[in-house]
Formats: C-alpha cells, sequence, structure tokens
C-alpha cells in the first residue's frame, strides 16, 4: 500500500500513543494546529504551537526528547516534523492520522 510519509518520518498510531501515556511516558506532544482548532479539544499535555508559529518557537522543544506531531488529520503535523528534522531535532514522530483518528481522552 502506498505511504505519504516518506522515509524518515516515522508515525505512531493513536493506540501506540495512548498505550505510552497510559505508561506514564514523558512525551512531547505538540499540537499545531490553528488556536480556534484546539479550543475543540487536545490530547491531554499537548502544547500548541501553531505550524505557522513553529520557526519563532522552536526553542521551546526540547531536542533530547522524543517529539510527536499532531494536526486534524496528519498533513501538517507531517511537514511540522519534517521541518523540525531539517532543523536537527532527531525524535520526531507523526501522529498517524491527527485527531480524525484520536478517540482517546482529550482536555
Amino acid at each position: 500500500m502506498f505511504s505519504r510519509q516518506p522515509a524518515g518520518i516515522p508515525e505512531i498510531t493513536p493506540d501506540e500513543l495512548k498505550a505510552r501515556l497510559k505508561q506514564g511516558e514523558d512525551l512531547l506532544i505538540i499540537d499545531v494546529r490553528e488556536p480556534m482548532e484546539v479550543v475543540t479539544g487536545k490530547i491531554p499535555g499537548a502544547i500548541n504551537i501553531p505550524l505557522s508559529q513553529l520557526p519563532r518557537r522552536l526553542h521551546e522543544i526540547d531536542p533530547e526528547k522524543e517529539a510527536i506531531l499532531v494536526c486534524r488529520s496528519g498533513s501538517r503535523s507531517f511537514y511540522a516534523a519534517q521541518f523540525l528534522q531539517a532543523n536537527g531535532f532527531s525524535k520526531v514522530k507523526n501522529l498517524a492520522g491527527g485527531m480524525i483518528s484520536w478517540d482517546g481522552e482529550i482536555e
């Protein structure tokens, strides 16, 4: 099956992310949707850094932590993951299917 995810941008499924959160892993979840989208709910603990603000807010992201990028469908977060990788962040993953596929808790 064809995947739009080229090599180098790994994905994490919603079920994998839920399991890791349940285990208490300290994950950096970055929601790249616009604030007006995030008010509908976000993954607990996620920080909101809209894709348009990502270049000037890189200093807020710990390059030593695994960063899981989230958006509505997985497209913007994919571009965010590419951008982070291009800027030296090696521990990035894209949430497959984005919030559309997320059926876990929201805050």
